[in-house]
């Protein structure tokens, strides 16, 4: 059974919850806690909130997907977005380029970049949120289905990182 294509209002409203969830959270740890090693790739938690500041400017963009490739005809791939190297090439170049900021930066970077997101989604149609598209990352669905996936599962699973599974 399929799921239900989000509305652009759920998607809106999942984007406002989750960010202020991960902001509120974040902004109750003490500076020391970013500096613990909490990733798979070995990140610490700053790294990982530089990923997710850095990452959330691409977002607004996946609305332009699916205007930049002809819709898929039987048998092709869904429009995508690619990242130059790879989605992991890219995703070190950016925490490298964050990699002097501090903890109150990246959450400021995070907070206007989510603001962007959700003006962008608010200004969307609901027929482009419908339009199937794959993120760089490899998400696929709907827009409002990848928003719900990588805008808000991604952004609070890297929560739950830098958090610590075992504290939040």
């Amino acid at each position: 059974m399929t799921q239900p294509i989000p509305t652009r209002a759920q998607v809106v409203q999942a984007l406002r919850f989750s960010g202020l969830e991960f902001l509120e959270t974040l902004r109750k740890l003490p500076p020391e806690h970013f500096e613990k090693g909490c990733y798979e790739g070995g990140w610490n938690g700053r790294q990982v909130l530089a990923h997710v500041a850095a990452i959330e400017w691409t977002y607004p963009r996946l609305l332009e997907i699916p205007n930049q490739a002809p819709a898929p005809a039987a048998g092709r791939d869904l429009p995508t977005r690619t990242a130059e190297g790879g989605i992991d090439a890219y995703n070190a170049r950016q925490v490298e380029k964050r990699a002097g900021a501090t903890v109150a930066e990246l959450l400021a970077e995070f907070e206007k970049n989510r603001a962007v997101t959700i003006a962008a989604v608010e200004g969307a149609d609901e027929a482009l949120l419908a339009t199937p598209i794959r993120s760089a990352g490899g998400a696929t669905g709907p827009v409002a289905s990848v928003y719900q996936a990588v805008a808000v599962g991604h952004v609070l699973g890297h929560l739950r990182d830098i958090v610590g599974r075992d504290e939040g």
